[in-house]
């Protein structure tokens, strides 16, 4: 996809807008691999139905838009599933120029045939010359990731170094890279690569804290690189000038408890989005490069009450802040920084729940902000925004993917929490609102580390609404949906709100006459099973099913062992039990490990992974063989359970070091496939029409456990 300025054509859009997002193209890349699963042959025949129609949701949306593109000074770059390919920007009828084959990066030996390369191209950065090419790869199952460095003179394309485990990486000048490298978890050094000196390596900036991750970053005009070295409530932002570096690396605001910020250049000055501003959310601050320190901040921008920050980008003289409103939509508001003053907001269309600026490159002159729009059930569309004359353009084929658009339907309803808070739900239906008592509900939720709920775009998702179902996204407290303090009112002690906010979205659906307890489900991935584990515990009536990716659930356990790779950091999230009584108490009475006891849980889908660094096996073995005691212990008592659907517990381990879910599309497709069988078969549903038809003359019991 080209920009405006490549000649990507775009029609004018009136100033409210349409769709967004993106989705993963398919890898067709596939590993022999063995995993352990218990208890899901009863799953086999509709997993292999599903495994189609999955197959085929990802291949329809597979050529949505993305950013992956990138425009250089005399080309434009773009990754595939075989490597880096460019395309001459002067002559694009051209066949593109192959500069990255992975097959060549990892050939053995001298051998010609094909083979399979378990490695994908992640980011890609070009010098400001187009002298140099760096591209980061990872591995498939695995944290393992390696930076490609290659000479883009004339001759042939080779790579000059590899360098290993970078995590991020930055051009300061044709030949001087700065990149940052993850050692287990963590990432506390930055380093320079010098390419004119023997390729020296040398260090700029080490953090000594745990509990702080650095990367580098450069600002959107170019011209200046930043080392953030960032804790989960705290920054220290340092900065170097790109076109004069001679001068010494200077620092913004040394670390201050609580105060967290972003730094972007204009006109040098700098422009700060920074926590420094009423109940400490995020505002828009100004100063100076020559004395960058607290003390000399200037606010320019405060939004107005119940309107939240979420991001900031700065186009030519104007500010653009994502923001989300007192009514939970996306808007974009538009700010003159010579005349501050001079504000316009732009409301996004009813729909759009996540949104994606596309990164500024060294060769980008032009004053738009291009953008996707997305909801986990509409497919990313492309927009331009000119904030000099406040107009929003349209990408051409847009409206090819918006004819989908009057079918479905956002509704966005708040749940009163039981303390009083209202708690933000986005449902999406096909169906009218009065017709949806009795269709399936999928229930998502998060709810941690102040980052909002994953609204991007999902052909499961999109698919599960053409078959009927209803979706439900609950904002609890523990996110970032509607600022820093919805994230503060639910960390440490405060954890149990983020519980409350579930149980209570769950019971205001049902009252609002959406579904009902038997087709509904829970599904969370990482810190998100949390709330769902502990809801199980609490109001186990609540839902039937229950599908978590990579769970954490032992809290407590991990928060008292200081030797795993993130309790340090993330203690700053749930508290020190070792150290704190009180943060200790507040663990023990939600944690979903700790608090199982005899009684009829929901069915459950634990997908893990066995080299899964950040959530331990372990634990998620013993959630599953407690809350398997449990409901035997639970049966056993009751004389009649015999005709009682028993819950079904099932725990498939994966291999590999993935915690973000699978990157391979056959596996990806696999493992989508199995959950959607799972819920079927355990909601009791009726098969897709299809399905029925052809099961109606092999006589099987869809919902037979043998």
């Amino acid at each position: 996809m080209l920009t405006a300025s490549r000649g990507y054509p775009y029609t004018l859009l009136l100033l409210k807008l349409l769709p967004l997002k993106r989705v993963a193209v398919p890898r067709f890349y596939t590993l022999d691999n063995s995993s352990s699963t218990s208890g899901i042959e009863c799953y086999r025949d509709l997993q292999r139905y599903f495994n189609r129609r999955v197959r085929a949701a990802y291949l329809l949306y597979s050529a949505v838009p993305n950013f992956s593109r990138v425009c250089s000074l005399h080309h434009i770059y773009y990754i595939d599933t075989d490597g880096v390919y460019r395309i001459d920007k002067q002559n694009a009828d051209q066949s593109p120029d192959k500069v990255l084959d992975l097959q060549q990066l990892f050939k053995k030996g001298g051998s010609e045939q094909k083979q399979h390369v378990p490695w994908a191209v992640q980011r890609i950065r070009v010098s400001p010359q187009e002298k140099h090419l760096a591209v980061t790869l990872k591995k498939y199952q695995s944290e393992e990731q390696r930076c490609v460095i290659i000479s883009l003179g004339h001759g042939p394309l080779f790579p000059l170094v590899q360098l290993e485990k970078v995590i991020s990486f930055e051009w300061a000048t044709d030949d001087v890279l700065y990149y940052t490298t993850l050692n287990g978890l963590r990432s506390r050094i930055a380093f320079r690569l010098d390419l004119t000196k023997n390729r020296t390596i040398t260090s700029v900036f080490e953090e000594p804290k745990l509990d702080v991750f650095v990367e580098v970053a450069v600002t959107r005009d170019q011209k200046f690189l930043t080392i953030n070295s960032n804790s989960r409530s705290s920054s220290e932002v340092l900065v170097l000038d790109k076109e004069d570096q001679s001068q010494e690396i200077f620092l913004v605001q040394k670390r201050l408890p609580d105060l967290l910020y972003h730094v972007e250049h204009w006109k040098g000055s700098l422009i700060l989005l920074c926590n420094y501003g009423p109940e400490q959310e995020y505002q828009v601050v100004q100063t100076s490069l020559s004395k960058p320190s607290f003390d000399t901040w200037q606010p320019i921008y405060c939004p107005p009450s119940g309107f939240t920050i979420k991001d900031m980008e700065i186009i030519a003289d104007f500010c653009i802040l994502t923001t989300r409103t007192p009514s939970h939509r996306i808007g974009l508001s538009v700010m003159s920084l010579n005349h501050p003053d001079v504000l316009y907001t732009l409301e996004l269309p009813s729909w759009a729940c996540a949104f994606e600026a596309r990164k500024a490159s060294a060769q980008d002159k032009t004053n738009t902000l291009e953008f996707l729009i997305s909801s986990p059930v509409h497919p990313p569309l492309h927009f331009c925004l000119i904030p000099e004359k406040g107009l929003i353009l349209s990408a051409e084929g847009n409206q090819n993917s918006t004819d989908h658009l009057n079918t479905i339907t956002t509704t966005r309803l708040e749940a009163r929490s039981k303390d009083g808070t209202l708690v933000p739900i986005t449902l999406f239906h096909a169906a009218r609102l009065k017709a949806l008592d009795k269709v399936p509900l999928l229930v998502h939720v998060y709810g941690s580390y102040g980052r909002d709920l994953s609204m991007e775009f999902s052909p499961k998702k999109r698919l599960l609404l053409q078959l009927g179902w209803a979706l439900a996204y609950c904002h609890v407290r523990g996110g970032g949906e509607r600022g820093l303090s919805w994230h503060r009112q639910a960390r440490r002690e405060g954890k149990l709100k983020s519980v409350e906010d579930l149980v209570a979205c769950v019971q205001h659906l049902f009252s609002s006459g959406v579904s009902s307890s038997t087709v509904t489900a829970l599904t969370a991935s990482s810190a998100g099973a949390i709330p769902v584990g502990a809801l199980c515990n609490l109001h186990p009536h609540l839902i039937q099913a229950v599908t978590l990716q990579a769970p954490f659930l032992d809290v407590l356990g991990t928060m008292m062992d200081s030797s795993l790779p993130l309790t340090i950091e993330d203690r700053e999230e749930w508290g020190d039990p070792v150290e704190n009584t009180s943060h200790r108490l507040a663990i023990s009475s939600y944690c979903p490990l700790h608090n199982i006891t005899p009684q009829r849980y929901p069915s459950m889908l634990l997908t893990a992974y066995s080299a899964d660094s950040r959530v331990p096996l372990r634990g998620i073995q013993n959630y599953a063989e407690k809350i398997q005691k449990a409901i035997n212990s639970h049966l056993s008592l009751i004389p009649e359970s015999g005709c009682e659907h028993k819950p079904n517990v099932v725990l498939n381990i994966q291999p590999g070091e993935n915690h973000n879910g699978q990157e391979d599309f056959d596996l990806m497709v696999k493992e989508d496939a199995l959950e959607l069988a799972f819920l079927y078969t355990e909601l009791r549903l009726d098969l897709p029409t299809h399905l029925r038809r052809k099961r109606r003359y092999s006589n099987v019991n869809p919902t037979s456990k043998e």
